[in-house]
């Protein structure tokens, strides 16, 4: 598979696939920002009358509950049944799952719509199996990830999605394998939204790549790498975000394949 991963790369630079984002305020210019570093076109729409119509238009959807509320709950009920007529895939990024009932309540709707790949942190994938009674720290997670990967399990079998658990070592999981990616630097954590932005590159290239286990695991070590390379180079984590932009804009298959930490 290591092999495969820098192709996928560079697959999404030369397709350029056009990503359908109904994600929240807090990330809407960084993922863009990201999205156009990587070689994809992001398009950010929630209004209801349109959302069908850009489903029809993009390679795949992005749905983040982040900044959620009654108009966009709709519009992403909307977006991701058009998506599933077109056999388009989407992801979905459950922030905050566990933190209101409310919030449980919305993605217990979404997530009987069977995303492609589910990605979050390991509280919130916890949350998301209902598991247990596990408490989230807002949007941050409580658990590390090789603690969710029972619930991710359980994700995957009840929705035959590819479920991503970021954290120190990033898991993703689907029917088959347990794929562990061991990349990023700790100074990441200090950037918000990096986990949304890791989400809609995932969206980017499950867009354009069949295998979607592949996919999101290209999605996020290419993240993971090209933000340990940029931390070198970083004071803080404001000079990381900006640094995170570039390399994922310039980084080269030496440097991708020399860093990347896979085990199965």
């Amino acid at each position: 598979m290591e092999n495969h991963l820098w192709q996928h790369i560079l697959q999404v630079r030369t397709s350029s696939p056009l990503v359908h984002n109904i994600t929240n305020y807090v990330v809407m210019n960084n993922t863009a920002n990201a999205l156009l570093a990587i070689g994809a076109s992001p398009i950010m729409a929630h209004a209801k009358p349109e959302v069908e119509d850009m489903v029809s238009i993009s390679h795949s959807l992005v749905i983040n509950i982040g900044t959620l509320d009654e108009y966009w709950h709709e519009s992403m009920m909307i977006a991701a049944k058009k998506a599933n007529s077109l056999q388009k895939p989407w992801v979905l990024d459950p922030v905050g799952a566990g933190a209101t009932p409310y919030r449980d309540v919305v993605l217990s709707e979404i997530l009987s719509l069977n995303p492609t790949v589910i990605r979050g942190n390991a509280s919130e994938i916890i949350a998301l199996a209902k598991l247990n009674n596990t408490v989230t720290k807002g949007v941050d997670s409580t658990a590390m990830s090789n603690e969710a990967i029972d619930a991710a399990t359980t994700l995957v079998k009840n929705h035959n999605s590819v479920v991503c658990i970021s954290g120190e070592t990033d898991i993703v999981i689907d029917k088959h394998q347990c794929l562990f990616l061991d990349n990023g630097d700790p100074l990441m954590t200090k950037v918000t939204g990096l986990g949304c932005t890791a989400t809609a590159l995932v969206g980017a290239f499950i867009g354009v790549i069949e295998n979607k286990s592949e996919a999101a695991a290209a999605a996020l070590s290419l993240l993971s790498i090209s933000g340990e390379l940029a931390a070198k180079n970083s004071s803080g984590p404001g000079s990381l975000q900006l640094n995170i932009i570039d390399k994922l804009y310039n980084i080269t298959d030496k440097e991708f394949n020399s860093h990347l930490k896979l085990t199965k």
